[in-house]
């Protein structure tokens, strides 16, 4: 039975009410406006939040927008890629996987960002699902032109376009190929020229999923260290 894009839903309705909220105690939607939001102060990150200990930030700037045009650019993206991801994925994997994808993101900002720049929206995730969607391609041996077209276009939109985060686009880009690949790829490593019995198929899956919470580890542990490694 085909797997209905649940969490997808899920992600978009968090991030949409996240940013009514904002939109509600600042009263207007853009980014000079949300200073009088305490949801957007205590949820957006730069290195400097990191290195006072404010590791929240990791998480809850993914669910940040700064404007109309933001959130809606990215929910559409993001439902786009989650309702055909999600049903091949299963909702499990296609949730780690965005979770990994967005802390790999706040990782790569907490380590190479300005200083002072702060960061919001779920832009790195999204990239985490354009990783993943190669990744599939490349898998499944079909054409994947079109897919490393689309994330060439966007990576040039993120250079020249101002005020867009590219390292948190690449560090989410490439900790969701990564983490794809670990749940695509692990069970074939493991099983192997074996016959694929029903033990085996179970020790095969269980290994790709310790594998993916091992990476979801080493995303947060890396925004985690960050003021030591830059």
């Amino acid at each position: 039975m085909r797997t209905r894009p649940l969490a997808t839903y899920a992600l978009v309705a968090i991030n949409v009410a996240v940013y009514a909220i904002c939109v509600a105690q600042a009263r207007t939607g853009d980014f000079y406006g949300f200073v009088d939001s305490s949801v957007f102060n205590y949820s957006t990150l730069t290195p400097g939040d990191i290195a006072d200990h404010e590791y929240w930030r990791l998480l809850t700037s993914g669910f940040l927008h700064l404007s109309p045009i933001h959130i809606g650019v990215n929910m559409i993206s993001l439902y786009i890629l989650g309702t055909m991801l999600e049903p091949i994925l299963g909702t499990g994997r296609f949730l780690l996987i965005y979770l990994i994808s967005l802390f790999g993101g706040s990782a790569a900002v907490a380590i190479f960002a300005g200083d002072n720049t702060a960061t919001a929206g779920a832009s790195g995730a999204i990239y985490g699902l354009m990783g993943a969607m190669l990744v599939i391609v490349l898998k499944l041996k079909a054409p994947a032109g079109q897919v490393i077209a689309i994330i060439a276009i966007n990576l040039l939109l993120s250079i020249t376009v101002p005020g867009i985060s590219l390292v948190g686009h690449v560090g989410g880009l490439v900790f969701g190929a990564l983490a794809t690949a670990l749940a695509l790829y692990i069970p074939d490593l493991v099983i192997g020229r074996q016959t694929p019995t029903v033990p085996l198929r179970k020790r095969a899956t269980g290994t790709a999923w310790a594998a993916l919470v091992v990476a979801l580890v080493v995303a947060v542990a890396l925004g985690i260290a960050a003021p030591a490694l830059r």
